[in-house]
């Protein structure tokens, strides 16, 4: 490990401005700008649910293609969670912000004028790759812009904006199948749709300041980003302006090979892998899930009951989580979350009956999407973005994202020859277990960082040297911290 750079995280009225700073219409603008990315990512993950129902007889797919198409993104999700994630750390947060949203507005349009089934994998993957760098970079960004009170809002409030991607994909797909176009027609205006959202961000992302967090304390220009500090208008920075301090670097391998680190990424990386193995195995297949209860039922019947579900149950999640994350504490939501889960989807797949009655089946499915959004698939997305210091924070980030992703994957891949061998029963009994492991996972590995400041939480404060509490902290602490290291 390297030596004492002499940071003194105490002594920067630019960090403590950050950390006390109120909201602010900047807070707003940097939300709006992240969480249009995830409008798309959810709207783009989602949507091939919808669309795969009119390629499949167009193209005479077979069940491992459909799993293919359904799952390939997540995997490039994987991927691009990794690679902007670490680039982000080494060359700044801004140099790649927008660059990911690119690669979403490429990806979504390639998708559109797919000519065959091997071209539209292909340009899955670039869809993929974007959506999976968009996790670490506006995760981290609206983190280290916020202040330390509300923090946990402000980030959830960005991945907030999924529900509502949620919500329109059934609209799209509803309005499109009532159109009367040609099925060719209607999967590809549904993949072109998905363009528009990160199309109309890219300017707004490419003139978002660097993090003050970053410049301060990894490039140690605490000038420079108190000039960038003058959008929060908070006026007390005017003696700091030239201030320098030698930067603060934690190398990859040096992360690697920290036992602390190491159990940060298994608590974050793993949580997310089993939230994302539940929800999106579920939430792609909901279509499918819909037809198993309901076979009779029309296309556009499984579309208007994902609405439905969507708009009732999984949106105020999202809104719950915004509003009350940081009361409640981001580590204690998620296992609550993972808990009612775990409940839910053991009522599914145990009480006798339920699956031949679709009122109460969707309503006990309506009630875990709830608690997956006013749970883990916010804190999932929150908390990395908190407990890594900021030289590896976006690296840190996009290694939980990329496993989450992985679970994604997973999840939708086997999800269907699940429910195939065991029926719904089977595959909500083994999303129970699933849960109950995301319960003990979390309470094993993961700290509580509501309400401290990221300085703290990364061990970067030095009035704090033994910042990461909880059940993480007993492996080792930051030695840049430490003036005597």
């Amino acid at each position: 490990m390297s030596q004492s750079t002499g940071t003194h995280v105490p002594q920067l009225g630019v960090i403590d401005s950050l950390n006390n700073a109120p909201i602010s219409f900047f807070h707003l603008r940097a939300a709006f700008t992240a969480g249009m990315g995830f409008f798309t990512d959810a709207y783009d993950l989602f949507i091939i649910g919808s669309a795969l129902v009119f390629i499949k007889p167009e193209w005479q797919l077979s069940d491992t293609q459909i799993a293919f198409l359904g799952s390939i993104s997540l995997i490039a999700a994987f991927l691009g969670a990794f690679i902007f994630g670490r680039l982000a750390d080494v060359v700044g947060r801004k140099r790649i912000y927008g660059l990911e949203a690119l690669l979403m507005v490429i990806g979504g349009l390639a998708c559109a004028f797919a000519p065959s089934f091997a071209w539209l994998l292909v340009f899955r993957v670039i869809l993929g790759i974007g959506i999976g760098g968009d996790y670490p970079m506006s995760a981290v960004l609206m983190s280290e812009y916020a202040n330390a009170k509300k923090r946990g809002a402000l980030t959830s409030l960005v991945f907030g904006m999924q529900g509502l991607g949620l919500a329109f994909g059934p609209v799209v797909a509803l309005t499109l199948e009532a159109s009367g176009l040609p099925p060719d027609s209607i999967w590809r205006i549904m993949f072109a749709v998905g363009a528009l959202p990160p199309m109309a961000v890219l300017y707004l992302r490419r003139t978002m300041p660097e993090s003050p967090r970053y410049k301060a304390l990894v490039r140690g220009d605490v000038g420079d980003a108190a000039r960038d500090m003058a959008i929060y208008s908070t006026g007390q920075l005017a003696a700091e302006l030239e201030q320098k301090t030698q930067p603060s670097r934690i190398s990859l391998g040096q992360m690697l090979f920290n036992q602390k680190y190491l159990l940060l990424i298994l608590g974050t990386g793993g949580a997310w892998f089993l939230n994302d193995y539940a929800f999106y195995g579920n939430a792609i297949s909901t279509p499918e899930i819909i037809k198993m209860l309901a076979p009779s039922s029309s296309t556009m019947t499984g579309s208007a009951w994902a609405l439905i579900i969507f708009v009732a149950f999984a949106i105020p999640g999202y809104l719950a989580s915004i509003f009350f994350m940081d009361a409640i504490g981001h580590r204690r939501l998620q296992w609550i979350g993972f808990t009612v889960m775990a409940v839910a989807f053991a009522i599914m797949a145990l009480a006798p009956g339920i699956t031949h009655e679709v009122a109460p089946f969707l309503v006990v499915y309506g009630i875990s999407f709830f608690f997956i959004e006013f749970g883990p698939n916010c804190t999932t997305f929150v908390i990395p973005a908190e407990v890594f210091p900021t030289s590896i924070r976006t690296t840190g980030h996009g290694m939980a994202a990329g496993i989450g992703k992985f679970g994604a994957f997973v999840g939708t891949f086997v999800f269907p020859f699940i429910s195939a061998e065991g029926g719904i029963k089977g595959a909500m009994l083994f999303s129970a277990g699933i849960a109950i492991l995301g319960v003990i996972l979390t309470k094993l590995t993961l700290p509580e960082p509501s309400g401290k400041t990221l300085e703290a939480l990364g061990g970067e404060d030095d009035a704090s040297p033994h910042a990461v509490a909880g059940p993480a902290s007993h492996s080792g602490h930051l030695v840049e911290s430490s003036p005597q290291s």
